[in-house]
């Protein structure tokens, strides 16, 4: 799962990103509340953890624009505002849930957790043999569970999301890896040669499309 972290704060940002990468999730960092709008329109998230004090726009005005502009991606925001009337504000300005500072990391997780549940059509999703349950990380292939790192699972994930479309390199790194800039190693192709063997008899569900990327097949070609 995918993460966009809004933290003007270096070391409160840097120590969610740290819980949440050991939790297996990858996240992106945004200092400003303009390159959160700029980000959350772009790319695709599973879920917004969003301060409310930033140095441009505040945790509200991004909340109501990403919501204007048709945002669905829960949004949580972290802030130290811990008056009744101000959580009040927030959930009016569109987030799904509200934590005030400082709080437990078990708490956060437990939140983000439930946000994910409450999420239309989050959870168990089915692509062919593959069942795939986003919020215990947990895959199975006809009915046989796989041991996959979280890496793993994320790249296989997001080709689900996208079951029988080709997926470019550029978007693998950009939505799996955060980067954009291809180190031009064989990272990618590594990652798709230990799933294949993960996947055993059903490897021919991971398609090669030379020279545009890789498909998900829901079934045989």
């Amino acid at each position: 799962m995918k993460a966009l972290i809004v933290e003007d704060d270096g070391k409160v940002a840097r120590f969610i990103a740290r819980v949440l990468g050991e939790e297996g999730y990858v996240t992106d960092l945004c200092v400003s509340g303009v390159d959160a709008v700029r980000q959350a329109g772009s790319l695709s998230y599973d879920v917004i953890l969003l301060d409310w004090m930033l140095p441009d726009l505040d945790g509200l005005a991004v909340c109501r624009e990403l919501r204007r502009g048709g945002t669905v991606t829960p949004i949580i925001m972290l802030t130290a505002r811990g008056e009744l009337r101000e959580k009040v504000l927030g959930l009016e300005a569109g987030a799904d849930d509200y934590i005030v500072k400082p709080f437990e990391i078990d708490e956060l997780l437990a939140r983000i957790q439930a946000v994910l549940r409450r999420t239309h059509g989050f959870g168990r999703m089915h692509v062919g043999a593959l069942e795939i349950d986003r919020l215990t990380r947990q895959v199975s292939l006809a009915g046989q569970a796989l041991e996959l790192t979280a890496r793993e699972f994320a790249l296989l994930l997001f080709m689900a999301r996208q079951a029988d479309q080709v997926v470019g390199r550029a978007e693998l790194l950009s939505q799996v890896w955060s980067t954009q800039f291809d180190p031009g190693s064989n990272l990618i192709d590594v990652h798709i040669s230990r799933l294949r063997d993960k996947l055993g008899a059903h490897a021919w569900m991971i398609d090669t499309v030379r020279g545009k990327g890789y498909r998900l097949r829901q079934s045989p070609p």
